[in-house]
């Protein structure tokens, strides 16, 4: 099956916002948020990012493959 443009676009936008919901979630439930940005530590801000960016990743992939398999 080929990829069409508004395809692709669709697993990457759909798989970065569940991808974006569940890292936050999974970092609010660890604990590793707080109310402000500025009141968080690095650690924790790395923590968060990381958490976005794995499962996003995750969501994105997991998309593309039942979308285009």
């Amino acid at each position: 099956m080929s990829a069409s443009v508004f395809g692709i676009l669709m697993a990457v936008a759909l798989g970065a916002l569940a991808g974006t919901a569940i890292g936050l979630f999974i970092g609010f439930a660890a604990k590793q948020q707080r109310s402000e940005w500025s009141a968080m530590t690095s650690k924790e801000r790395i923590i968060n990012i990381a958490l976005v960016l794995f499962f996003s990743a995750l969501c994105i992939a997991g998309l593309a493959w039942y979308m285009f398999t």
